[in-house]
């Protein structure tokens, strides 16, 4: 089974997604499974991870409601407050739906300190009684307290996405690499493949661009440990969907099939549980 591991779905208002930008105009729409569905037939994917898009507890009722009427949404990343105090009472009340299969936080906006606040961790604490995932949103330049971080909590299962953002456009590399192949030590850290065309020069880069960059996650965390993820309908600044999915098929061709199932779904599956 094919999976993508990171999909984003909304109904657009400009209050609610502000992070939605001038500069990013074609995401000022709805972008709804059934404007993916084709999509998908398309590129042989059997079933989406929904993660959420913005952060309230909205978003995750929202997509709890669509897995409802959308049989392709295999599992939710929902939102919320992880540094409440009530997070306790919240993660009980969202456990009723078992299509929410973890949470995240767009840590990418705060500070670089935010990883290490206490009332963060605590939240993050709490989803281990109820096997919940958290995925890592940071940029390359926040992998340091990442690390911090993840050496903090070696029983939560994280995955870190989009490769945590590296700066393909200026075509750097040293720093991330090194913290890359730091974080992948950590044997309860995966590695999604995903959201790489958005850090290279919209819709001006070329296939090649990516692959020092590849080389990284796969010698670092292996075919065991990789998720491959679209990030639609973000991906849509930078290339479409066909374009990401044949790049990764083209980069891994001459892996074993087996490796190439882990990558496209099978790791997804057994990460998420789904």
């Amino acid at each position: 089974m094919n999976i993508d591991s990171h999909v984003h779905f909304w109904k657009y208002n400009k209050k609610q997604y502000d992070w939605i930008d001038n500069t990013m105009k074609t995401l000022q729409q709805d972008y709804l499974p059934e404007h993916l569905s084709l999509t998908l037939k398309r590129n042989d994917i059997d079933g989406v991870v929904a993660v959420q898009a913005i952060q309230s507890e909205y978003d995750t009722n929202f997509l709890v409601e669509l897995s409802k009427t959308h049989d392709v949404i295999k599992g939710v990343v929902a939102w919320i407050d992880l540094q409440a105090d009530n997070v306790e009472e919240r993660l009980q009340h969202f456990s009723q739906y078992p299509i929410i299969k973890g949470y995240r936080h767009v840590v990418q906006g705060e500070p670089l300190d935010f990883l290490a606040r206490e009332n963060f961790r605590r939240g993050v604490r709490a989803l281990k009684a109820y096997n919940y995932t958290y995925d890592i949103l940071i940029f390359h330049y926040q992998l340091q307290p990442a690390l911090d971080f993840v050496r903090a909590f070696p029983d939560q299962p994280f995955v870190v996405d989009h490769c945590a953002k590296p700066d393909i456009r200026h075509k750097n590399i040293d720093e991330w690499k090194k913290h890359m192949q730091e974080m992948a030590r950590f044997p309860n850290v995966c590695c999604k493949l995903s959201g790489l065309f958005t850090e290279a020069n919209w819709k001006e880069w070329s296939p090649a661009d990516f692959y020092p960059y590849l080389d990284v996650v796969f010698e670092a965390f292996g075919a065991d440990r990789l998720l491959f993820g679209s990030d639609w309908p973000v991906m849509l600044l930078s290339g479409i969907y066909v374009q990401w999915k044949s790049l990764l098929e083209k980069y891994m061709e001459n892996f074993q099939p087996e490796d190439r199932e882990k990558v496209f779904g099978a790791n997804a599956i057994q990460f998420y549980n789904l």
